[in-house]
Parts: C-alpha cells; structure tokens; sequence
C-alpha cells in the first residue's frame, strides 16, 4: 500500500482495499466514483441512524420526521437507500440496481440533491459480485473517527486520486494535484472571512476544499 497522504481520513486501508477488490474488472478512472458513492451512502445512512436514535430516545415521535432530521443538517434516508437494506442485497444479482435506486431515493427526499448522485451501479461493465465484495468491505468499516470531520467526502476523494495518481500514473489521476502543492498556493493567496474564492479548472476541487481548511474565524463561502 502507498504512503498515506495527508488527508488522514481514518479508514484509508478500506479504501483501498475496496480500490484492489475493483482492479482489473473497471478502469482505473471509474475505481473511484464506486468508491465515493458507496462511502457516500455509507456516511449518510450512519448519520441518520444516529440522528434517529436520538429521536426515538426523545420519545416525541419525531423519528419519521423529514424535518427533524433536516433541521440537524442530516440527509433524510428513506428506507430504502439505508445502508442496511443495501449490505443484505450484497451478494444478489440485483445489487447494482438496489444501489442505483437508493441514489435516486436520496435525491427525491432531498432536492439539494436532485441530479447530483452517480447512478450507474447496474451498468452491465461492473462486476456484481465484485460489486458484493465491496460492499461487504464497506458494511465493516467503521466510521466512529469521522464524526466530527467537516469535508469527509472530500477528503475521501483526495486520498484515492492521490493513490490512484500513485499506482496508475496519469491515467488514474490525471485531474490530481499533490496537497502540498495546493496548501501552498492557499497560504499564498490567504482567503479570508466572507471572500469568494473562484476556480476557473476546477478539476477535483482541491485549491476549494483546501481554501475551507485555511485558518480563519468561520468558514468561507465557495
């Protein structure tokens, strides 16, 4: 395994576990878009069942509340898109259409969303078992260290495009420029309180999410 990056995200050996289930059966450049929507799914659902937890602790029959979730800036999860209706369709031949459907479950409950989520999980190219086997790794990996992490999706992303960088070449990480270079370019700039920060080649939004972790009183809009 690669030399960890500096994101640092607590669970980078499943990460990259899931990325060696993939080798060889997907191209390099598709290993993390499985990955990211998965982890996607997988954070959200166990953000909502803590939030639901709560709620039902609370005993005010909140718990199927949309907004009681919302107000917490928790994704409402329907049913169907939880982690736990997707990990017992692990190893189903229709895998990649309960993913695909859980993504579409998710934009429906929350419009932010809507044509955001990747939904290509069914596409005849990837493996369905391979899918499974990913899936389990994801059903195992822990989370308690990123419950107070601010950019854990994008941090996420980093890290595999730093590796894919690292054992693809440019192929499989052609968009990726290393943090240390980025930081340094955001110490340069030294964004402040309430500035706008543009990106004209955007590529993997690493100079934005580096710009939200610079020193300063509050976050900066972007």
């Amino acid at each position: 395994m690669a030399e960890k990056n500096t994101a640092n995200i607590g669970f980078e050996k499943q990460i990259w576990d899931a990325a060696c289930v993939l080798w060889g059966h997907i191209p390099a450049a598709e290993y993390r878009k499985v990955i990211i929507g998965l982890i996607f799914l997988r954070y959200i659902s166990n953000a909502f069942e803590r939030r639901y937890n709560e709620l039902v602790e609370e005993g005010d029959g909140f718990e199927d509340d949309r907004d009681a979730f919302t107000m917490e800036n928790v994704f409402f999860v329907p049913n169907e898109a939880r982690w736990n209706t997707i990990a017992s369709a692990a190893h189903t031949a229709e895998i990649g259409t309960v993913i695909d459907n859980a993504m579409r479950a998710i934009e429906k409950e929350n419009v932010s969303l809507k044509n955001v989520l990747s939904k290509n999980y069914a596409s005849p190219d990837l493996d369905k078992r391979v899918l499974g086997d990913v899936v389990d790794l994801f059903t195992n990996m822990s989370m308690g260290d990123t419950e107070e992490s601010k950019d854990l999706l994008g941090r996420t992303y980093e890290y595999c495009i730093a590796q894919f960088a690292a054992y693809e070449g440019v192929k499989g990480g052609e968009f990726y420029t290393p943090s240390s270079i980025v930081k340094t370019i955001v110490a340069v700039l030294k964004p402040f309180n309430n500035c706008r920060v543009y990106e004209p080649t955007c590529d993997s939004g690493g100079l934005l999410a580096q710009t939200q972790s610079y020193p300063q009183p509050s976050r900066i809009p972007t």
